[in-house]
């Protein structure tokens, strides 16, 4: 049995000040660009509608776009994927922590987290820089499944595996809010995402039997 982690210390006043700042700067954006559109949308009107200087959301958010993406979970997603159990196979691992996080992102943010979808993919450069945060996120957890599966940070497995596993569910996520969320659940879609990954990308002729959710070629089997 593993030890339990050390409680993470209480965020001091001045940590609680700059989140209580994030987060009033990207709910004035998210209803802004709703209202008006992103183009329309400026850095001035931003921090006037947070109530605070156009120079304190430029140290904040140093990208336009990263207003409406930053979600500030990173460290979060490293943090858990570390914890996960000893030996689980890591798209175990990936699923459950990337899962988690958008259950948690779905129950706690509905709105901003439709909302965001929405943006990816209606506004090109949110689109862009989504692209290029996801594989920001990539390279974060590849140190974390190179560390649980004894290889090198830089092994090429393990940067193909991790960008592969997140580069599916971006995709999965796009298909989702392309199609206004009518084809189910995101977290159930995602989960699905991994199931096909599981199976070795195996596809089928729409009257064959599906091929996502039969026999898993690698990995333990799921309940």
């Amino acid at each position: 049995m593993t030890p339990s982690a050390a409680p993470s210390p209480r965020p001091t006043l001045r940590d609680r000040k700059k989140l209580k700042t994030r987060a009033a700067i990207r709910k004035a954006a998210y209803r802004l660009v709703a209202e008006q559109g992103y183009e329309a949308t400026t850095l001035e009107q931003i921090a006037a509608a947070a109530e605070v200087s156009p120079s304190t959301v430029a140290r904040y958010f140093p990208v336009k776009e990263d207003i409406l993406l930053s979600d500030d979970q990173d460290e979060l997603l490293v943090a858990r994927l570390r914890a996960r159990p000893a030996g689980e196979p890591p798209l175990d691992s990936l699923r459950a922590v990337v899962l988690d996080a958008v259950a948690a992102s779905l129950a706690e943010e509905p709105y901003e987290t439709t909302l965001r979808a929405r943006f990816v993919v209606e506004v090109p450069a949110v689109r862009a820089r989504f692209t290029e945060t996801t594989a920001e996120t990539g390279r974060l957890l590849s140190e974390a499944v190179a560390e649980r599966t004894g290889r090198a940070p830089d092994d090429l497995e393990v940067r193909v595996f991790t960008a592969a596993v997140l580069g599916a569910m971006r995709e999965a996520t796009v298909h989702w809010a392309e199609h206004g969320g009518r084809v189910g659940d995101l977290v159930p879609l995602l989960d699905r995402t991994v199931d096909l990954l599981q199976a070795g990308l195996t596809l089928s002729s729409p009257d064959a039997a599906p091929a996502i959710g039969g026999t898993v070629t690698s990995g333990p089997a799921r309940p």
